[in-house]
């Protein structure tokens, strides 16, 4: 690899442009890091293709779920919510597309530390872009694998007898509501990739946050029914929000400070988590 040193012009020689010379922070233009962000999220595809498994919990995952739960409970849950099975799959897979980006995420942060492992991030890090641009690339990947979710999702409700009531644009909405929250959860699954030393710790970790989050929630079953300390964790439980959020936009319903609860969800996770993960970036060894 051949080497160019640069050789600045003297002062106000003509026709000449003093290079921008970036801190040691790595500050690029804004066209500079899209650009950037564009040629890695091609990078992270090309590894798809050449690894065409690694789509198996997308395309399988939405399947199972809704295979799984609504034959198993749809009977029992269904005729609680004053109805049959059919009244389950309308309230199920809106809570579906809550939980299919809390679980695509954690494939954000094993694949962040076994980029890590592999000296991949090293290389990255050696490269004059901006360090944001790494773990935005990579965001930017998984949702379009949780759009590939939501669609084989929504393509399985309608099979199993969902009906929409309300507007298609109500529909798009809340896969849209579901996309902006998945991608704040991506910086906390970031975060943990880069804190913690192997996959299978990333795996493990993510579990404990993730096992209580879609069961102490909204997702599968109503909450009423839950004892009073349990219900109010549900009630604070981002999860339950988005879930009920994303029924009342399918279904036509007013959706009550739902959303808004949602989205200032999503900005506080990713104020708080982005700035965090990006200097853990930097500094991991």
């Amino acid at each position: 690899m051949s080497t160019t040193t640069l050789t600045p012009a003297p002062a106000g020689s003509a026709g000449s442009t003093p290079p921008k010379v970036r801190d040691e922070e790595g500050r690029i233009g804004l066209r500079a890091n899209v650009r950037h962000i564009g040629a890695l999220a091609r990078r992270n595809m090309l590894q798809i293709k050449k690894d065409p498994e690694s789509m198996f919990d997308v395309l399988l995952m939405p399947i199972i779920f809704i295979l799984l739960f609504v034959y198993v409970f749809g009977g029992s849950v269904g005729a609680s919510l004053g109805g049959s099975r059919q009244e389950y799959v309308n309230y199920l897979v809106p809570g579906l597309m809550a939980m299919m980006g809390l679980n695509i995420a954690m494939a954000v942060g094993t694949g962040v530390n076994d980029d890590f492992r592999k000296g991949v991030m090293d290389r990255f890090r050696t490269m004059p872009i901006a360090r944001s641009s790494v773990l935005i690339a990579k965001i930017v990947v998984e949702l379009g694998r949780l759009m590939v979710a939501m669609l084989i999702l929504l393509g399985m409700g309608f099979v199993v007898g969902m009906e929409l009531h309300g507007p298609v644009f109500g529909l798009l909405g809340a896969v849209a509501l579901s996309a902006v929250f998945g991608a704040s959860i991506m910086w906390i699954f970031i975060l943990l990739g880069l804190s913690m030393p192997t996959v299978q710790a990333v795996q493990g970790t993510a579990m404990l946050v993730l096992m209580p989050l879609q069961f102490g929630s909204s997702i599968f079953v109503p909450t009423e029914t839950m004892p009073g300390w349990l219900q109010t964790f549900t009630d604070y439980n981002p999860l339950s929000n988005l879930a009920d959020a994303a029924r009342a936009l399918m279904q036509g319903d007013p959706v009550g400070d739902s959303v808004w609860w949602t989205l200032g969800w999503a900005a506080g996770i990713t104020l708080v988590m982005a700035p965090l993960a990006v200097a853990k970036f930097r500094k991991k060894a």
